[in-house]
């Protein structure tokens, strides 16, 4: 039986669903979608294009999510064709990350970015909320994250980098 719910879609709806199911291929925990990565979804007859946002230029795993997102969408049984586009404009910011992904990414054990003022950058624990924390490495294991040390509960981490305008 087909879920009447998805019949009544549109098929860039469905796109958007099929999209939320692709994850950062580094951060398996969050989407591209909750991430921000997804800029813009545009269907042209069967043809889906869509826009993608990089969180850093010389991200690794973009080809990668290229793939991955255009083999998600592929699945609609109504699509010919996938084009997806890494834009350069306007550029990805934390701020795009949904609060479901800044809540995966907390799950996950990454502290989600934090709103800065441009001195300070206050960075929750994940593991224990305590903002007793220090900057161990501005380099972690991605471009987008960097390496800290809570000092009560004694957990290393990573957090996103705070990315702004």
């Amino acid at each position: 039986m087909v879920n009447e719910r998805v019949i009544d879609m549109t098929l860039e709806e469905r796109v958007m669903a099929a999209l939320q199911t692709v994850k950062d291929p580094e951060i398996p925990s969050i989407s591209v979608v909750d991430l921000g990565i997804v800029y813009e979804v545009r269907t042209i007859g069967l043809h889906v294009e869509i826009d993608a946002m990089p969180t850093f230029s010389g991200c690794p795993a973009l080809d990668i999510m290229k793939r991955d997102m255009t083999l998600a969408v592929e699945d609609i049984q109504e699509v010919k064709s996938v084009t997806v586009t890494y834009i350069r404009n306007p550029i990805w910011t934390t701020d795009r990350v949904s609060e479901k992904g800044r809540l995966e990414l907390k799950e996950y054990g990454i502290a989600p970015p934090e709103a800065h003022d441009g001195n300070e950058w206050r960075v929750p624990c994940p593991y224990c909320g305590s903002v007793y924390t220090t900057l161990d490495n501005i380099f972690g294991p991605a471009a987008c994250r960097s390496i800290l040390y809570c000092k009560s509960c004694k957990n290393p981490f990573e957090a996103m980098k705070p990315v702004s305008i």
